[in-house]
C-alpha cells in the first residue's frame, strides 16, 4: 500500500460549522434526510461535549499509526482529525501525546475507526475523541497509508474538509458543499421541534393529533376498544 499526503484541502466557512455543532447530531441528522450517520460503534469516551470541524481524514493500516503523525501537519485550528483503517483494527493508536500535539494546532477533536487509550489524560486535557473502543494494544510506525482522502468511518463517508459533528449520540458528517443547505434545513427542524414541544408542554394538543397519526394508525388497521371489549374477543 503505497500513499498520498494531500496538502491544500478545501475547508467549509468556520460560522457554519459552528451553527452546525449548535444543533448536534440527531438534528442534523434528521434535517439531511437521515443521512451521514456513523454506525453506533463509534462511540464518546466523555460526556457532555459536542463538536464540529472540518474533517481532516486519515487512511492508516490496521496496527499502524504512521500517517497520524503525517496528518498533524495538515491540521489548523478548527479542524477535526478522522481516521479509518483498510481493516478492522482496535488497537490503541491514539493517546496523550497525540493529542496535545493536536489541541496546540488548534484541532477539535478526534473521531477514529481505531482503539484509543490514555482516556483519563485526553478528558482531563479537554481533548474529546470519538473511537471503536478503548483498547491499550500499542502501534507500529511502519506502514504507507494517506491524509486528506476519502474515508469511511462505521459506514460514514468522509471527504477531507467535509463538517464532522460529534456529541453524545454520536458522529454525522455533512458534505462540504452542501453544509449551508444543511444549516438551514437544521434551522427549521428546530423551529418546528420548539413549536412541538411548546404545545405538548401546555398540553393542548398530543402528538397523535399535530402529525396527523391518526390516519396512519386507521389506515394500518389499528382499532380501539375498551378493556371489556378486548376480553371478550381475546380472553386474559
Amino acid at each position: 500500500m503505497s500513499g498520498v499526503v494531500v496538502t491544500d484541502i478545501a475547508r467549509p466557512d468556520p460560522a457554519t460549522v459552528d451553527a452546525l455543532a449548535a444543533h448536534g447530531v440527531a438534528t442534523v441528522h434528521e434535517a439531511m434526510g437521515r443521512v451521514g450517520l456513523a454506525g453506533p460503534a463509534i462511540r464518546p469516551i466523555q460526556q457532555g461535549v459536542r463538536v464540529a470541524g472540518a474533517a481532516v481524514t486519515v487512511l492508516s493500516w490496521p496496527g499502524d499509526n504512521l500517517m497520524i503523525h503525517a496528518a498533524i501537519e495538515q491540521c489548523q485550528a478548527g479542524d477535526l482529525l478522522v481516521v479509518a483503517t483498510t481493516s478492522d483494527s482496535t488497537d490503541g493508536a491514539f493517546g496523550d501525546l497525540f493529542a496535545t500535539a493536536l489541541k496546540a494546532r488548534g484541532v477539535r477533536g478526534l473521531v477514529t475507526a481505531t482503539g484509543v487509550r490514555d482516556t483519563q489524560d485526553l478528558r482531563d486535557m479537554g481533548f474529546p475523541a470519538w473511537s471503536n473502543g478503548v483498547h491499550s494494544q500499542g502501534t507500529v510506525k511502519a506502514t504507507a497509508g494517506s491524509v486528506n482522502v476519502p474515508v469511511v468511518v462505521a459506514g460514514m463517508l468522509v471527504h477531507p474538509g467535509d463538517v464532522v459533528i460529534a456529541d453524545d449520540d454520536g458522529v454525522v458528517c455533512v458534505p462540504r458543499r452542501e453544509a449551508e443547505s444543511a444549516l438551514a434545513a437544521a434551522e427549521a427542524r428546530v423551529a418546528k421541534e420548539e413549536a412541538d414541544r411548546q404545545a405538548y408542554a401546555s398540553g393542548a394538543e398530543l402528538s397523535l393529533d399535530r402529525k396527523g397519526l391518526r390516519a396512519v394508525l386507521s389506515e394500518l388497521g389499528v382499532t380501539y376498544a375498551t378493556q371489556a371489549e378486548y376480553e371478550e374477543t381475546h380472553g386474559r
